[in-house]
């Protein structure tokens, strides 16, 4: 926990019944931290994760329900806190003005998914609500005849089973459950790169591994024509590549794709064997990039995409070079991209031994709520459980960085591993947030893997350069930054 200067003024009020969302609230707590006297402001639903949050930011919360909503400032003195509370009611109807649209000739609002799909040409809808709330959003839009997108996470699987079954059924498609990048008619949806169009369509059951495939492509010059996201269970055993099979239909009859990918964290052995049984019907060609002990990273699979189009793999950009590595100490890689994180452990579990973690690649080597250990750990802060009523890292780095600060002061801290994701619908400015924070960590090397691309809204050279700045070691590729960090810890198990 945090303790506060003595000198601070803390001021928490439980808000009964209020409620916002999670990116919404977001802006509120930076939009009140930006006032003149406070010196930390969280504004966010009193979830149990967001309550670990604030107890570890040195905030006493009583009683509360997930229902309510918590204000908890510090500021400077007693004199600023009417002022706070004022900006926090100001940003709190700033963002239902936006929510509503505001204005007394503003169009009214469709009530339900179908009537908005009336008012238009769209061939897509994309869900992005609580996940209680998710199937019935979908469903209206399939009865509207259209594909979907489910950006929502914490949807059950048999929601999600049934949702695919009856997409398939009338020849369209559901991407997710938890589906976070999409680019579609060169649209991207959810968490995008900018990138060129080419001859590569890829079904992704990962969001952040369709990313990195991406970026890597676009640094070798090649473009790509579809990225459609199906959900990372969709390779499960239970949901047995319902979505998978279709998009890959759909690319199949695209005759600007010349090569497909999937790409996947580590899926169900009977469901990739399946599909691979699958794409052999297929007339274009199609390559797995599927994730696992002993199968290529995601860097190898760009390699074997290049190779196969008769393209030239260029050197991977890299920035900046890391201090020297403690004689001792852990591995700690703190992860905003799931597949990141899995492919990480992967590279990193056959130097090092097993990886702790809370997605860990066995059971047997999971965290516990404290999420520490005394041992190699990496931590992804995008997991469900991570995001209950927070919004993702991409948008809220907050979570990551409290940690991150801890890790910092830890003195069993070997090397620090960490993933920056670029692109539309991601944080603005990553950089501007997490320099100061890598300055923190005194004595131990950074690492970063920097995904992105020079034509994202964040500039992948401008980020890189900042981090470096700070004083990390930047990679593009996530398989070189693993190798990388590593390297640094000495191979210690």
């Amino acid at each position: 926990m945090t303790s506060p200067p003595p000198d601070d003024v803390t001021h928490v009020e439980v808000r009964a019944g209020a409620y916002a969302d999670s990116v919404a609230l977001l802006q509120v707590s930076k939009d009140v931290a930006a006032t003149p006297g406070v010196k930390a402001a969280q504004v966010a639903m009193a979830t149990p994760l967001n309550l670990g949050l604030l107890s570890s930011m040195g905030f006493e919360i009583g009683t509360t329900t997930p229902n309510d909503m918590v204000v908890a400032l510090r500021v400077e003195s007693a004199d600023v806190v009417a002022s706070a509370v004022a900006a926090v009611d100001a940003a709190l109807s700033a963002a239902s003005r936006g929510r509503s649209g505001g204005g007394a000739d503003a169009e009214v609002a469709p009530r339900t998914t179908a009537s908005a799909l009336t008012r238009g040409d769209a061939s897509l809808a994309l869900v992005s609500v609580p996940g209680a709330s998710a199937t019935v959003e979908a469903m209206d839009a399939l009865d509207a005849g259209r594909d979907v997108m489910i950006f929502s996470d914490n949807v059950p699987v048999a929601e999600e089973v049934a949702l695919k079954t009856i997409a398939g059924d009338r020849d369209l498609l559901v991407m997710g459950p938890d589906c976070g990048t999409a680019m579609v008619d060169g649209v991207g949806l959810g968490f995008a790169n900018a990138v060129s169009p080419g001859p590569v369509g890829i079904v992704a059951a990962s969001g952040t591994g369709c990313q990195q495939l991406m970026c890597l492509l676009d640094a070798a010059g090649v473009g790509v024509a579809a990225a459609l996201g199906v959900g990372g269970r969709d390779l499960g055993s239970s949901v047995g590549g319902l979505a998978t099979r279709q998009a890959l239909r759909r690319l199949d009859a695209d005759p600007s794709v010349e090569l497909i990918v999937i790409v996947s964290k580590p899926p169900a052995d009977d469901v990739a064997a399946a599909l691979r049984e699958f794409a052999g019907t297929l007339e274009t060609p199609v390559q797995f990039a599927l994730l696992g002990a002993g199968q290529p990273d995601i860097t190898e699979a760009a390699e074997s995409v290049l190779a196969t189009l008769d393209r030239t793999v260029p050197g991977w950009p890299h920035w900046g070079s890391a201090a020297e590595a403690r004689a001792t100490g852990f591995l700690r890689g703190l992860f905003v991209g799931g597949t990141m994180c899995d492919e990480a452990m992967l590279l990193a579990a056959e130097e090092l031994g097993p990886i702790r973690s809370n997605i860990p690649l066995d059971p047997a080597y999971a965290l516990d709520a404290s999420m520490t250990a005394d041992a190699h750990l990496m931590i992804d802060f995008g997991d469900d459980s991570m995001t209950a009523g927070r919004a993702h890292p991409m948008i809220d780095p907050t979570l990551r960085l409290d940690y991150l600060t801890r890790t910092a002061a830890d003195p069993q801290t070997g090397v620090v591993l960490l993933d920056v994701v670029l692109g539309h619908g991601a944080d603005a400015d990553p950089a501007a947030t997490l320099a100061p924070a890598i300055r923190q960590v005194a004595g131990a090397p950074v690492v970063v893997a920097c995904v992105g691309t020079e034509a994202d809204p964040q500039v992948l050279g401008r980020q890189a350069a900042a981090l470096a700045e700070a004083g990390a070691e930047v990679f593009l590729s996530n398989a070189q930054a693993v190798r990388r960090a590593v390297a640094l810890t000495g191979g210690s198990r």
